[in-house]
This record gives C-alpha cells, structure tokens and sequence, in this order.
C-alpha cells in the first residue's frame, strides 16, 4: 500500500502538508502516516526532573497528532497511522524511510517566510538524491482550495 510520511508540528506549513497527503491517499488508494517528532533533551543533572520534561513533551506530541488524526478523518475518511518518536529529527525519518518499503512519499510543509524548516532543508537538499522515495514539499502559503486542487 502507498503510504504519504507527513511530519507534523504545530505550524500552518505542517496542516497544508497533512492536508495534501491526505488528498493524494485518498484519491490513490493510499494512506497516511502521521509522525510527531520529540526533540532529545538537554541533559538534566536530577533524572526525576529530566523524566518529567521528557514526559511532557511526549504528550504534547501525541496530542498534536491525535488532532491532526482526528481532522484527517473528519475531512477525508482515512484512518492514520499515528507514530510519536524522539530523538534528532533528521535520524529519526531517515531511520523511518528506510525501515518502511510502504512509504511512497516523505510529504514535507516548507515556511512561507524565512527559511523553509530544517528538515525541508535537508531532505530536499543533498540529500534528496539518495532518499528511497520522492520528497513532496508543500508551501504552507497555499490556502486550502488550492491544496485540494493539485492534491
């Protein structure tokens, strides 16, 4: 089956990223994996207080994505995949992308101001002529007529 990766965060790029995957599994036969990432971090001398930052942004994560999930079902009947992972976020979808022989695309919201993201700039830079499938970006300028129009 044709999975779309969607890395998802709490910015407008990210939904126009979502939303366009969406569109295109639904109209492909496909589906949708939503992946939050969880930043590492920094080290904490006491490890109760550590635990519990780490703890925290989990959740965060996973009720990001559990909201996205429930818009993409809303909008457009699919079910998604949901993973929260942690750690760097460029290891943690390459890892992803080369573990999966599903994943057909790695769909990527860019910016509208300022620099596209960190991982739109390094996916569809040097990068991107070794990744096993297509990287899609999608600029989070576009509104959503035009986001289901080229879906």
């Amino acid at each position: 089956m044709r999975i779309y990766l969607v890395v998802v965060d709490e910015t407008r790029e990210a939904e126009a990223a979502l939303r366009f995957a969406a569109r295109r599994a639904a109209k492909t036969g496909g589906a949708v994996q939503i992946l939050a990432l969880v930043p590492p971090t920094e080290f904490v001398q006491w490890g109760g207080v550590q635990a519990t930052i780490e703890e925290e942004a989990r959740q965060r994560a996973e009720a990001l994505v559990t909201g996205a999930a429930g818009t993409l079902v809303e909008e457009s009947g699919i079910r998604p995949v949901i993973t929260v992972r942690q750690g760097d976020p460029v290891t943690v979808v390459r890892k992803m992308l080369d573990d999966n022989d599903d994943i057909a695309a790695l769909v990527l919201g860019a910016a509208a101001v300022g620099p596209p993201g960190p991982l739109v700039a390094h996916f569809a830079g040097a990068e991107a002529g070794r990744l096993p499938c297509p990287v899609m970006v999608i600029p989070g300028s576009l509104d959503r007529e035009t986001l289901d129009r080229l879906s």
